[in-house]
């Protein structure tokens, strides 16, 4: 398939992919691959779309409970975006989560589907208690770029974008992107994919935004710690998910609309 033409998209994931940050789950979550299916029914107003991702999930939870079902709905192109939650744990081995990432790739392409990924921005630009974990995000990347390569996979490289580190194009928690990020990213892969209308607008800054002052920075440093970290480690040390209970939202192939 080339210039869009996909009539069976499947997107497999964690968090993002289901659509935390874009909307919530009272109103209904959208995400950047609800909106790549908007870009892709623009093209074909024939496609029909499954997302499979659940919050919370690690990649290889992704591979073993993802995988199989969305190869049965017999996708021609298949997002798969896993591994954030993979870098926040204390044990992570790029290598292992890369592997689970390219078992789905290997499944995928031999299946003849077209799949599509991400790079991952560094999360120390966005959260100042994440910078040791740079080393982590760029051997990620480069593990991804070179499993990518020996499947055929296509890449948006989001990771190296200086907008991608801009902290409106993520949401309070720091974790998961705002709307206005999931609107690039699914810009991005728009472009990736080489969609009709797509360009690399995406990568463009947004307008300049005042700093905060060191008191207002530290203010919100220590809201950020209260509201939202410390309620993640809680989760960890209890070994709790916010996914545990939930299932995919969109389990079935279906018309968009």
């Amino acid at each position: 398939m080339t210039n869009g033409e996909y009539l069976r998209y499947v997107a497999l994931g964690d968090s993002q992919t289901e659509g935390i940050g874009d909307g919530d789950d009272t109103i209904g979550l959208r995400g950047f691959a609800d909106r790549l299916a908007e870009h892709l029914a623009a093209v074909n107003p024939g496609l029909r779309y499954a997302n499979l991702a659940v919050r919370g999930r690690l990649a290889g939870q992704v591979r073993a409970e993802q995988l199989a079902p969305a190869l049965a709905l017999r996708p021609d192109l298949v997002s798969v975006v896993a591994g954030v939650n993979d870098l926040l744990r204390p044990r992570f081995d790029a290598v292992e989560v890369a592997g689970h990432l390219e078992e789905m790739f290997a499944a995928f392409t031999a299946a003849g589907a077209h799949v599509v990924t991400v790079t991952v921005p560094d999360l120390g630009e966005i959260a100042p208690l994440a910078r040791p974990l740079g080393s982590r995000v760029s051997g990620l990347n480069h593990h991804i770029r070179a499993a990518a390569a020996r499947h055929g996979v296509t890449v948006a490289e989001i990771g190296p974008q200086p907008v991608a580190t801009d902290r409106r194009l993520w949401s309070a928690d720091r974790l998961h992107v705002s709307p206005v990020g999931h609107e690039r990213i699914a810009a991005a892969l728009a472009e990736a994919l080489r969609l009709p209308g797509s360009d690399d607008s995406w990568t463009l800054p947004l307008p300049p935004l005042a700093a905060p002052g060191p008191f207002q920075a530290a203010g919100a440093e220590l809201r950020w710690v209260a509201g939202f970290l410390g309620p993640w480690i809680g989760r960890r040390l209890r070994g709790r998910s916010s996914g545990d209970g939930r299932t995919a939202k969109r389990p079935e192939l279906l018309p968009l609309g």
